[in-house]
């Protein structure tokens, strides 16, 4: 996850609703229901039958060039496997990589530079061809071309020629950097050591694509299947599809999927109002339905708990994400670190939360890293301000930085109902730092105005609400794009919005890179966020958490702090 608005809105499309956004951390139905993981039915699950899909987004694009998924997605999943995915298990077992095509995940050399696959027995594609690593290294460079722009931006920052190759079409030629010595053989070569390249090639633009096969643009509208699913109807862009069984996945070669239902059908582009009114009330073909990207609000929170049978149908999840205030410190007064510091002490955490949906949907949060331990999520509070705010220790502060009688400052906010960046947070904010003696002005921003300002080093306001979600759990991908002064983008979409350049972080974020040992790279993100967070260069808000339903019907619902939501691989509908 490099960059976020990146992040926010791939992520937040593929895991995020209206009321909150997409997480991770989860729990089927909450280790309660049956012993499946909950949903309706006695027994274990079952095959056959149809999984109804109902959401908000339409799966746009369906073409694993163009796909921003991730650890795979959730129905992409479904018809295109990668060298390796998710663990399609629930809460933190599931931030694990597993192999999907490949044997393993990955051997590294040359520290971490070059990472080798080999490709199981067996694997073919829907009309029973065999996959090749030919047609994962052809699927990598057609995600280059830019008629199939808008899949993650990795292996064009990674791959040795990444940077100016233009895909297949443009230049008639492949990637020297990737290499295919035999049809089961792939090696990558990269330009610096990447210790969490096993987690990118999670991502669809490893999933192969046959060259004979290729139309294109078009390709999004008939792909070619690896995986249990193959797509016989997609209309309107992705806003209706069908997916049938392909005849030719095997369950052998893949330990991940469990492809229970005979057939799911993927509406999209509903309401969430109307979303969650089918699913609570499960008639006909909603009873075996779940949703992806819709959650449940506050007031529907409510009349959920007041029923036990609803209530044992929602789902809970995090995602790897986190709401925070944002800095420019090269502009007054919040070059002075003690006035970052005063407005870090004046937050009202518990007013945040609130105005972020209550308590089921909102953490506190005081360090940027999720709760996660997948992401090295080491607890800190470097200016402890309490549940509600420490108004006093904030007016210190500022009396120290010859603001005696306070002062004035614009916090900037998006106008859109996003829960993130939205007027009830940015409200809750300048409530709480008036007790400090701090006058805030709102400045709300409609959605494009917002990003544009907010994602320019020239423009970007003195104070903004901001988020940032991960691709895949691991501090990489968390705190790099945020805090490598590298990353800054002087003229296009900047995301370090501090301009923080430390070569101390830079230099860690490089040595963190080249450890292979997941559970050593996190120890060590943990320690640097916690290093960063003495800046006072943002301020963490919270981290949100996700309430969906599912349908009265389902069975088997898994939820990995990898997405946060409803693995669609793993559910049953019989």
């Amino acid at each position: 996850m490099r960059q976020l608005s990146a992040i926010s809105r791939r992520v937040a499309a593929a895991a995020v609703s209206v009321v909150l956004l997409g997480g991770a951390a989860a729990c089927g139905p909450e280790k309660g229901g049956d012993a499946q993981g909950g949903g309706g039915g006695e027994g274990g699950p079952k095959k056959g039958g149809t999984l109804s899909v109902l959401n908000r987004a339409p799966q746009k694009q369906f073409d694993p060039a163009r796909l921003y998924t991730s650890g795979g997605g959730n129905i992409p999943s479904l018809v295109f496997r990668t060298l390796t995915t998710r663990n399609r298990e629930n809460g933190a077992e599931g931030t694990e990589v597993v192999p999907d095509l490949a044997t393993d995940t990955g051997t590294p050399s040359d520290d971490a530079k070059v990472w080798t696959y080999r490709l199981k027995d067996g694997l073919k594609y829907e009309d029973g061809s065999p996959i090749t690593t030919a047609d994962i290294k052809y699927g990598i460079e057609r995600s280059f071309a830019a008629e199939l722009s808008g899949g993650a931006p990795y292996l064009r920052d990674w791959l040795v020629g990444g940077e100016k190759y233009q895909g297949p079409y443009e230049e008639k030629k492949g990637l020297d950097s990737i290499e295919t010595p035999d049809a089961k053989t792939i090696v990558f070569h990269l330009k610096k050591p990447e210790g969490d390249f096993p987690y990118v090639a999670t991502q669809t633009q490893f999933a192969p694509v046959p060259k004979a096969k290729d139309t294109g643009a078009k390709y999004a509208e008939r792909p070619v299947s690896s995986g249990p699913y193959k797509v016989v109807k997609n209309t309107g862009d992705g806003e209706h599809m069908v997916l049938e069984r392909n005849p030719h996945w095997s369950e052998e070669t893949d330990k991940e999927r469990h492809a229970y239902p005979d057939t799911i059908d993927v509406k999209s582009g509903l309401a969430p109002a109307v979303i969650n009114q089918r699913l609570s009330s499960g008639q006909g073909a909603d009873a075996a339905a779940v949703t992806t990207d819709t959650n449940l609000g506050p007031a529907e929170l409510a009349q959920v708990g007041r029923d036990k049978k609803l209530a044992g149908r929602v789902g809970t999840g995090h995602f790897g994400y986190t709401n925070y205030l944002a800095f420019n410190p090269k502009a007054k007064p919040f070059d002075d670190p003690r006035v970052r510091q005063a407005v870090a002490y004046a937050v009202n955490r518990t007013s945040v939360v609130n105005a972020a949906g209550g308590s089921s949907l909102a953490e506190p949060a005081t360090t940027f890293l999720p709760h996660q331990k997948s992401f090295g999520y080491t607890p800190y509070d470097h200016f402890p301000a309490g549940p509600t705010g420490n108004a006093a220790k904030a007016r210190e502060l500022l009396k120290e930085a010859g603001h005696a009688d306070g002062l004035e400052i614009t916090l900037t906010h998006s106008t859109a109902q996003d829960f993130e960046t939205s007027p009830e947070i940015a409200t809750a904010v300048q409530a709480a730092l008036k007790e400090a003696g701090i006058k805030v002005k709102l400045e709300g921003l409609e959605t494009n105005d917002y990003d544009e300002k907010t994602h320019s080093v020239k423009d970007q306001p003195d104070l903004f609400l901001a988020h940032w979600g991960a691709d895949w759990p691991s501090g990489g991908p968390f705190l790099a794009p945020i805090f490598d002064g590298r990353q800054i983008v002087k003229d296009g979409s900047n995301y370090n919005a501090a301009q923080l350049d430390d070569p101390k972080v830079n230099d860690e974020i490089d040595e963190i890179n080249k450890l292979t040992d997941h559970a050593a790279a996190a120890k060590r993100w943990g320690a640097l966020d916690r290093s960063i967070g003495e800046q006072a260069v943002t301020v963490p808000l919270f981290h949100p958490v996700y309430k969906r339903l599912y349908g009265k019907d389902v069975k088997n619902v898994v939820i990995s702090d990898w997405t946060g939501v409803l693995d669609v691989s793993q559910v049953a509908v019989k």
